[in-house]
C-alpha cells in the first residue's frame, strides 16, 4: 500500500507557496491499551503489534499537504477512516501521533483559546448534519456564528443577506428550515460557514444526504462558489463519482490508510494499488481526462491532421472528432503551440483497456 505525498518537496516551497495544510505521519488509534502502548513504543509504533493488543487504527500514517486554493477529496468506503481524519485535522477529534500544521503553525500545541481563535476565523465546517436552528430563520441561521464572534447584529445580518444571495436562496432569508426542501437547507449550511470568511473549508459528506437530482444541484452550485471564492478545501466522501469531478487530488483510503493521493486522471490511468484500481475500472474515462493526461510525443508536421484540439479539453468532448482523422491530431497549448498529438487508434485504446480486476461495485458488494 502507498502513501503519496504531494507533487512537490516540501524543500522546494517558498513562504507563498507553503502548504495551508500539511499532515506528517498522523496516526489516531482507538483501544483501552493504546496510551500505555504509545508510552511502550518510543514513537515507533508498530501496526501489528498494536492491533494484536485489540487496538483499531481510525488513521493509519498519514501524510500529505493541500495547498492554497486546492480541492483535495479525502474517499473511500464506510469505516476507511476519512471522516476520522478530518476530524483530526479540525482538532475536533485528539491525534494519537504525528504532526499537523496549518498555514506553518503547529495545531497540536495550540492552545484552547488559540484552537478557539483558529477556528473562528481561518476554518469553516460543512457536515452531513444541517443542524440549522429550527427556531431561526434562513438569515438568523447565516448570521449566527457572526454574532458569536462579536459582531453587531447589523453588520452580521448585511453580511448574512450577501450570504443568502450568494448561494441563490434570495426571497426565502425569511423561511424558517422545516420551510426549506433539503437541498435549500444544505446551501444556508453552506452560507453559514462561509459567512465567517474561512480561508479553509472543512466538508464532511455534505451531500450525501440528498436525493441524486438534487445532490448533482449542490455539485453544481459548489463549483460554481469555488470558482469565486478560491477556498482551500478539504472535503470528504464515499463517492468516487462525486470525487472525480469536484477533486484537484483525491487522496483514497482503507483501512485508516492513504492508499493513493494524486490527480483524477492519474488515478484513474495509473493506480498504484490494486484497491484503488477496482474503484477506476468502471470510470467512463472520456469524462475524466483530457487531451494532455493522455497525448503522445508530438509527430512531424507532415504527419499531422489538420484538426488541433486543446490540451485541457476532456476526451468526451473531442473524441468524435478525433476518431474521425487518420492522421495524429496536434494537441495544443493556450498559445495555440501544439505540445502533443494523439491519434485515434491510443484514444481507443486509452479509453476502452480495462486491464485492472474488480470494479468499485465488487467492493462494495463485498463489504471491503
Amino acid at each position: 500500500m502507498t502513501n503519496e505525498t504531494s507533487n512537490t518537496s516540501d524543500t522546494a516551497h517558498t513562504d507563498n507557496d507553503r502548504p495551508v495544510i500539511k499532515c506528517d505521519s498522523v496516526f489516531k488509534i482507538f483501544g483501552e491499551n493504546t496510551t500505555e502502548l504509545m508510552q511502550q513504543a518510543n514513537g515507533r509504533i508498530d501496526v501489528e503489534a498494536f492491533k494484536q493488543a485489540g487496538c483499531i487504527f481510525g488513521v493509519n500514517n498519514a501524510s500529505f499537504e493541500v495547498h492554497k486554493d486546492e480541492m483535495l477529496i479525502v474517499m473511500g468506503l464506510s469505516g476507511s477512516g476519512k471522516s476520522t481524519l478530518l476530524r483530526c485535522i479540525s482538532k475536533l477529534t485528539d491525534t494519537t501521533a504525528g504532526n499537523i500544521y496549518i498555514d506553518g503553525e503547529d495545531l497540536l500545541a495550540m492552545n484552547p483559546k488559540q484552537l478557539i481563535e483558529l477556528r473562528r476565523n481561518k476554518m469553516g465546517m460543512v457536515f452531513q448534519s444541517f443542524a440549522l436552528l429550527p427556531h431561526k430563520t434562513v438569515l438568523e441561521n447565516i448570521a449566527f456564528p457572526l454574532q458569536v464572534k462579536g459582531t453587531n447584529t447589523k453588520d452580521s445580518m448585511q453580511r448574512a443577506m450577501k450570504m443568502v444571495e450568494l448561494v441563490d436562496l434570495g426571497g426565502r432569508e425569511n423561511y424558517f428550515p422545516r420551510q426549506l426542501s433539503g437541498g435549500q437547507q444544505q446551501r444556508v449550511g453552506i452560507a453559514r460557514s462561509l459567512a465567517v470568511e474561512p480561508d479553509i473549508w472543512f466538508l464532511d459528506e455534505p451531500f450525501s444526504a440528498l436525493d441524486p437530482l438534487i445532490r448533482k444541484e449542490m455539485q453544481d452550485e459548489f463549483l460554481r462558489l469555488q470558482e469565486m471564492l478560491h477556498k482551500t478545501i478539504l472535503f470528504v466522501t464515499h463517492d468516487f463519482d462525486e470525487a472525480l469531478r469536484l477533486a484537484d487530488r483525491i487522496a483514497i483510503m482503507k483501512d485508516g490508510v492513504i492508499e493513493q493521493c494524486d490527480t483524477p486522471a492519474n488515478i484513474v490511468l495509473h493506480p498504484v494499488t490494486e484497491y484503488v484500481a477496482k474503484f477506476t475500472n468502471d470510470v467512463p474515462r472520456e469524462k475524466v481526462l483530457t487531451c494532455g493526461n493522455v497525448m503522445e510525443d508530438i509527430a512531424t508536421a507532415s504527419d499531422l491532421s489538420e484538426l488541433k484540439v486543446s490540451r485541457d479539453a476532456i476526451i468526451e468532448t473531442v473524441a468524435e472528432a478525433i476518431l474521425s482523422e487518420e492522421k495524429p491530431v496536434a494537441v495544443v497549448d493556450e498559445n495555440n503551440e501544439a505540445v502533443g498529438s494523439l491519434h485515434a487508434s491510443h484514444v481507443i485504446h486509452v479509453l476502452f483497456s480495462k486491464d485492472q480486476p474488480g470494479t468499485s461495485q465488487d467492493l462494495l458488494r463485498a463489504g471491503k
